[in-house]
């Protein structure tokens, strides 16, 4: 493999250990690293290939890893581009389950799993925020939210009926 798919290769398994939800959390990093900070591809190069992934089924991160490792260092580009593009994040996550088990009964993860409630409850709202400050409707979005984060904390309510909840309001208009 030459040096710049060594470094693309690097960069896209960086990628993997950080993204979360796919290809549109790392696709800017991606496109400036490839287009702007190395001059790999063109722009229409790598709109061309998002383009393609996003009508191919199948896993999109892959396939668009794989499609840049091609333009950048042919086959043995996307094989490694490919492979960077889940590889880290799975041994990672791997070895985060194996530690997990081994330490489940001490008194240290039981004191992260609750420091870890106020966070993803905060990362939530959060998400909710940005989504209702995008709607339209301003004012019912932030009641909506509002009313589900209040529920929210309540242990034992299932979170299927604020999706039912939310996808009725939806459906009705009203949100």
């Amino acid at each position: 493999m030459t040096a710049a798919a060594v470094i693309l290769v690097a960069h896209i398994a960086l990628l993997s250990l950080i993204s979360f939800g796919g290809v549109p959390g790392v696709l800017p990093n991606l496109r400036n690293f490839v287009v702007i900070a190395h001059r790999w591809m063109t722009d229409q190069d790598f709109a061309n290939c998002f383009a393609i992934v996003q009508a191919l089924p199948g896993p999109n991160m892959i396939l668009l890893m794989g499609f840049v490792g091609w333009k950048v260092g042919g086959l043995p580009a996307a094989i490694a581009s490919a492979f960077a593009s889940f590889a880290p994040s799975c041994a990672l996550a791997y070895g985060a389950f194996r530690w997990w088990e081994r330490v489940r009964a001490s008194a240290r993860q039981r004191r992260f799993r609750r420091g870890l409630v106020p966070i993803t409850l905060g990362l939530i709202i959060a998400g909710g925020y940005v989504m209702a400050r995008s709607s339209s409707g301003w004012a019912p979005a932030a009641v909506t939210l509002a009313a589900a984060a209040g529920a929210a904390l309540r242990p034992r309510l299932s979170p299927l009926w604020f999706v039912t909840a939310g996808g009725a309001l939806g459906a009705c208009g009203l949100v």
